[in-house]
């Protein structure tokens, strides 16, 4: 049995050529890095959005290595106040990447000392308080923001029109999935066949980070149910057990389908309604299980509200009733 001593997050890519996946990106991506780097100047600010999982973070260490630069690190909610921006923002060296993550949840006070820092690389500091008080103007070191978020649309217009470029990262392919699924088992030291690697790749919603929490778990379940390798039949074996079905539903994902198949008759429904029967967050169902579900044919948003496909009551294997498909003939 083959021992991982490497931590699990050495499996995130370091080198853009180690990235799989978002061809189009990557290919942009790298002639801006490379001009950046040859012509001696900070690259552009830069946003990337997207989906939970799909490598927004990696791509921004990534950036900082391909230039050797520093990376800082923070999240909008972290930063409270204008202060917590100014300090982080006087302590950058020439040409650093300051990451900022959820970047749209960033409070409007503190996104305001953006603007001349990311235009002008300045920022405006108030001294004292009262009849006393003055504005003063502190130069920064030239450096690139680079900003993540998940809610692109939440983004105010001068903040988002302050980005030189703008990436949309896209779910990824089955196929691109084994690969990283196989890339990642060559750095945790385990054996996977192709069609193993293919199988959670296709279990794993167009999400690499999904696919790396899948392989650990499937990893378990070789060691202690096989001889530590994992080809199709036990990756299949051990998904089915983790109740991860061959789309890459979860319980919570076939849990919305039936309850709006079963107390709603297949919609359409509000997504109030919805996360009020699920006992979940609004935002939950809108972020991470909607998205999904919307790209797998399973739901669709109306003006009326969501309604479940034909596709998902087979998937589900049940029967459309008279109301149920009165609905389905009306919205589609």
């Amino acid at each position: 049995m083959s021992k991982c001593t490497l931590p699990d997050d050495t499996i995130r890519p370091k080198r853009l050529a180690d990235f799989i996946g978002q061809d189009d990106l990557r290919a942009n991506l790298d002639v801006f890095i490379r001009a950046a780097r040859e012509n001696g100047r900070p690259l552009d600010h830069t946003l990337f959005y997207g989906n939970p999982g799909l490598g927004k973070t990696t791509l921004a260490r990534i950036m900082s290595s391909e230039l050797g630069v520093n990376l800082v690190s923070t999240s909008g909610p972290v930063l409270e106040r204008s202060g917590d921006l100014a300090a982080i923002l006087t302590n950058l060296e020439e040409g650093d990447i300051l990451f900022i993550d959820e970047i749209h949840r960033m409070p409007a006070t503190v996104e305001e000392v953006l603007y001349p820092a990311m235009e002008d690389f300045q920022i405006d500091l108030v001294i004292g308080s009262g009849p006393g008080a003055r504005t003063v103007k502190i130069d920064l070191a030239p450096f690139t923001l680079v900003g993540a978020t998940t809610r692109l649309g939440l983004l105010t217009s001068p903040l988002r029109d302050r980005f030189g470029c703008v990436f949309r990262i896209d779910f990824y392919t089955p196929e691109e999935l084994g690969r990283i699924v196989q890339r990642a088992a060559r750095i945790l030291d385990v054996e996977v066949s192709e069609e193993g690697a293919f199988t959670i790749g296709k279990r794993s919603r167009g999400t690499p980070r999904i696919a790396n929490r899948l392989l650990r778990r499937v990893r378990d379940y070789a060691h202690v149910h096989g001889n530590g390798d994992i080809d199709m039949d036990l990756a299949e074996m051990a998904l089915d057990r983790l109740d991860v079905d061959p789309y890459g539903l979860d319980y919570m994902d076939r849990k919305i389908l039936h309850l709006m198949i079963e107390n709603f008759a297949g919609g359409p429904v509000g997504v109030k309604t919805l996360a009020a029967a699920c006992s979940e967050e609004v935002r939950t169902i809108e972020d991470i299980y909607e998205p999904y579900l919307i790209q797998c044919g399973f739901l669709k948003r109306t003006p009326r509200g969501r309604v479940a496909t034909p596709k998902a009551y087979k998937h589900l294997k049940m029967r459309i009733e008279d109301g149920d498909q009165r609905n389905l003939l009306n919205d589609f």
